[in-house]
């Protein structure tokens, strides 16, 4: 069995160092209980592009996703240091309100979550929790946001009807319109297809890609293919340490550490 302590030092190619970063995850650590998850994670987030964590299962790529919005705080027993800043903010620094740190940063799961209630109401929920009862604001962001992830034509005459009758497909879409309604600086996104048919994955596919420039969106995928397709910039994850980050198409094509190389090629994993 590896030892994560004899895995060799994070690389990080010279366009992940060099960019503007949304997100600066700096000597960050996790612990489930006396478990260690995390181990000593440095890496830039790069603004308004897309982020791929990959790797294999249990290598920590969802834990860290979770810590970035403060999810893992729900969990009994996570201890963490380091820190994680989201733009000149620490999102753990000691008075912040949570509540308002997770409306600046979208999430979308790995299986759809829609609310019990209507289309309409799912989508404008982030604004009504922000205080905003403005029927002419609520419609305009409805649309917006249903026209953003490519479901407006399926459901414009039946936004009353309940988002439970909508297929998963539809419903993981829906969950996107939701996450980016309240306009957040940052969308993560924990496995968005891993429970959808190839058709639907397309469709999640093509949102992201409409994403890039408009928002940071980050991305945990165990498909290489995805991963390659979708992202601007890719982190390798391996037994809890970050490998490799840096140009997607540098960590498929010229892959700094053995490691990588051999995930990315099929090899391991």
């Amino acid at each position: 069995m590896i030892n994560p302590n004899d895995l060799p030092p994070t690389y990080l190619h010279s366009e992940i160092q060099n960019g503007p970063a949304q997100i600066s995850i700096n000597d960050f650590n996790l612990w489930y209980g006396k478990s260690q998850a995390l181990h000593n994670i440095n890496l830039p987030v790069l603004q308004h592009q897309i982020t791929s964590f990959i790797g294999p299962s249990g290598c920590g790529k969802s834990t860290l996703l979770r810590s970035i919005n403060r999810l893992n705080d729900l969990i009994d027993n996570v201890t963490v240091g380091g820190d994680i800043r989201v733009g000149e903010r620490s999102v753990y620094e000691r008075h912040i309100d949570v509540t308002a740190l997770r409306k600046r940063i979208g999430m979308v799961f790995q299986k759809s979550n829609p609310f019990p209630m209507s289309i309409y109401e799912n989508v404008c929920y982030p604004l009504r929790i922000s205080g905003i009862t403005h029927k002419p604001t609520l419609d305009e962001a409805v649309e917006t946001s249903l026209r953003a992830s490519a479901l407006w034509d399926e459901v414009k005459d039946r936004l009353k009807r309940s988002a439970l009758d909508l297929s998963g497909g539809q419903q993981q879409r829906l969950c996107i319109a939701r996450a980016i309604a309240g306009n957040p600086e940052v969308l993560l996104m924990d496995e968005p297809c891993s429970a959808l048919d190839p058709i639907s994955t397309a469709k999640i596919e093509e949102l992201i890609l409409e994403m890039r420039g408009k928002f940071t969106v980050v991305i945990v995928t165990h498909s290489m293919s995805q991963a390659s397709r979708v992202s601007d910039q890719t982190a390798f994850f391996y037994l809890g340490r970050l490998i490799e980050a840096g140009a997607t198409k540098t960590i498929f094509a010229h892959a700094h550490s053995k490691e990588t190389q051999d995930y990315v090629s099929g090899r391991f994993g």
